[in-house]
């Protein structure tokens, strides 16, 4: 590529051009073009115009052209380039969407960006954009269960009200349990962690049979105390209420 631009200036235009250079709330981008037109219109050699504008010597030549095509107007405005990829058409997002919010095929549980994108005939990359677009998350699944109790919403706030307004000089727990949880270890004690070296462990490990945990949480100031025992039976969970009680601090 050579210079092959004569570049003129008018008195009007060079005016114009030393204004955008002295104004110092303009983009560097376009202070830049300016210098590359007034440099060029002091008949310095590309390679000087290029060094006093801090610019590349293609970018020069560029700028040169346009100017002398297009006139001081064109300076603040960037060349638009053709998009690389057509955008994807309404019909196709509208296939995307109601897809999507369909049972997927087969025994699948949900879509992925892989079978919608061989579905619909889209890139990999297309399907996810297009389910950020439209605030859409296929993989996450919220469960629910709805009551058939009657007095549901009654019993609800009086939980609720237990818990946000507590009688004066109580306690309010909120236990639960969980049981048949296995109690295994490892075949053999593992290593400790070291400088550059992780911890370790077997891979194999033995049963202990199972346990169940009772837990309880304090509600006044977030304390949680559990228990393991070896029965889900009344009479554990008895023992469990009353060391619960005694560890729990009065109330005020």
């Amino acid at each position: 590529m050579v210079q092959s631009v004569c570049v003129i200036v008018t008195a009007e235009e060079r005016a114009r051009l030393a204004a955008i250079v002295g104004d110092r709330s303009r983009p560097l981008k376009h202070v830049q073009r300016a210098r590359i037109v007034l440099h060029s219109a002091d008949r310095l050699p590309v390679l000087e115009v290029a060094h006093r504008a801090s610019m590349s010597r293609p970018a020069a030549w560029r700028w040169q052209r346009r100017y002398a095509e297009e006139g001081v107007d064109v300076l603040p405005h960037d060349k638009t380039r053709p998009p690389g990829t057509a955008p994807v058409p309404m019909a196709t997002v509208a296939k995307v969407l109601a897809l999507t919010s369909a049972e997927p095929p087969g025994e699948t549980t949900h879509w992925t960006g892989r079978a919608m994108a061989a579905a619909v005939g889209l890139s990999l990359r297309t399907i996810p954009r297009i389910w950020e677009a439209h605030r859409l998350q296929p993989h996450r699944l919220r469960t629910f269960k709805r009551s058939k109790d009657t007095a549901f919403a009654e019993k609800v706030e009086d939980i609720v009200g237990l818990y946000m307004l507590p009688p004066a000089h109580a306690v309010v727990l909120s236990i639960d349990e969980k049981s048949q949880i296995q109690a295994l270890d490892r075949t053999q004690p593992g290593l400790p962690l070291k400088p550059g070296k992780c911890g370790t462990m077997t891979h194999d490990y033995k049963r202990h049979g199972t346990t169940t945990l009772f837990a309880a949480f304090n509600v006044l100031d977030g304390a949680v105390l559990g228990r393991c025992v070896q029965k889900q039976a009344h009479q554990e969970f008895i023992r469990f209420l009353n060391p619960s009680s005694a560890r729990s601090p009065p109330a005020s």
